[in-house]
């Protein structure tokens, strides 16, 4: 809002008036200027009201609203009555009017079902867009490492194979034997019912070496693995040692990804076949202990039903696994935030994807090998 042009710069002083303070404003003010800002009055005894009344010569905009505002706020915390009866009408219905804006509240507006199904496509579609950048950055490091294998970290993959094939053992034991103790548990119930009681050594043979090794290891080594390389990836992009390698010209994904997923592709199959054989005795000790079948003919009747595709079919699937899980770890470690809450969210992000990317894998899988007859 705009008075009467004025060349001096914006003042507000304060003048006694009886029991009562005066205000009187003048000047030019300007939102874009330096106006004065509101002192509350040094004065001995409190006076009974604050008359606000603007110069002649003055020009206004939104930051004479402003001061006027703090002034009104002064006066109700002390009790003090605020006298605007001399101001323009103008200005009054902008005091008023901000007045309504601070008193009422503003509503959050709800989001509905078509808002949240378009933020969760487009959340969607950007984790795809990532993943599928890391993974062509991961092929094209695979191919520059290829030509140059003198450049590839072997001792780092050798101590990552360690850590996540001889260290993962007793885990990935306890967990193979007892998912061969539950099938057992559940196929006796059913064929004693029909006099079939041989055929367990079929259903744990096939369940076991096509799917249950290698699902129960991916999802062993998922969680203990997978978070671990996104909790280290995320601790050290807090610290900054990824920036440190980028500007050393060493690239992230040679130096920190490649020798972990390289790792967890080789020794995922060999840790499905030990779970092959995990799964395999605890079946056996079902079948003898319930069923009263001896160790010979249970081994007799699954040699008979498992043959070399079972077990290539259960080491594709863990291979796959393993690399999915890697790049899992790895990529939502480099994605993670510079906090201590990023590297957490991180190792729980890094789980749920490569169980994701497993199930729809698996999937995919057993499509394919139905198609090719293993």
């Amino acid at each position: 809002m705009i008075g009467p042009s004025a060349s001096r710069p914006a003042s507000a002083s304060l003048r006694p008036l009886g029991d009562r303070l005066e205000l009187v404003l003048g000047g030019e003010w300007r939102i874009t200027g330096e106006p004065p800002r509101w002192t509350p009055p040094a004065v001995a005894s409190k006076p009974s009201a604050l008359v606000c009344r603007l110069d002649d010569a003055i020009f206004w905009d939104s930051s004479l609203v402003f001061y006027l505002t703090t002034a009104r706020t002064w006066c109700d915390g002390q009790k003090i009555l605020f006298v605007s009866d001399a101001l323009p009408a103008n200005l009054i219905a902008l005091l008023a009017q901000l007045d309504r804006a601070v008193a009422t509240p503003r509503k959050e507006r709800a989001i509905g079902m078509v808002s949240l199904v378009g933020i969760g496509a487009q959340d969607l579609v950007q984790q795809f867009t990532g993943i599928s950048h890391f993974v062509g950055e991961c092929s094209i490091s695979i191919v520059r490492l290829a030509r140059h294998p003198r450049r590839f970290r072997w001792k780092d993959c050798l101590n990552e194979m360690q850590q996540c094939g001889a260290m993962a053992l007793p885990i990935v034991s306890l967990v193979s034997f007892l998912v061969g103790v539950t099938l057992a548990y559940t196929a006796a119930i059913i064929l004693r019912l029909f006099g079939g009681d041989i055929w367990i050594a079929d259903l744990i043979g096939l369940s076991v070496t096509r799917e249950m090794a290698a699902v129960m290891t991916g999802v062993v080594l998922a969680g203990r693995t997978g978070a671990a390389y996104a909790a280290q990836l995320g601790n050290m992009k807090a610290n900054e040692e990824i920036d440190a390698l980028s500007t050393l010209g060493v690239a992230p994904v040679d130096f920190l990804v490649i020798p972990r997923m390289l790792a967890l592709a080789l020794m995922t199959p060999l840790l499905a076949l030990y779970a092959n054989l995990l799964g395999i005795l605890g079946g056996m000790v079902i079948a003898l202990s319930i069923l009263s079948i001896p160790p010979t003919a249970y081994w007799v009747e699954l040699v008979s039903a498992v043959d070399f595709s079972d077990v290539t079919t259960g080491l594709i699937k863990a291979s796959c696994f393993g690399m999915i899980i890697g790049m899992s770890g790895c990529l939502r470690g480099l994605q993670a935030d510079r906090s201590a809450a990023g590297v957490g969210k991180a190792a729980t992000s890094a789980v749920v994807t490569a169980l994701i990317l497993m199930v729809v894998a698996d999937a995919l899988f057993a499509v394919i090998f139905n198609i090719l007859g293993w």
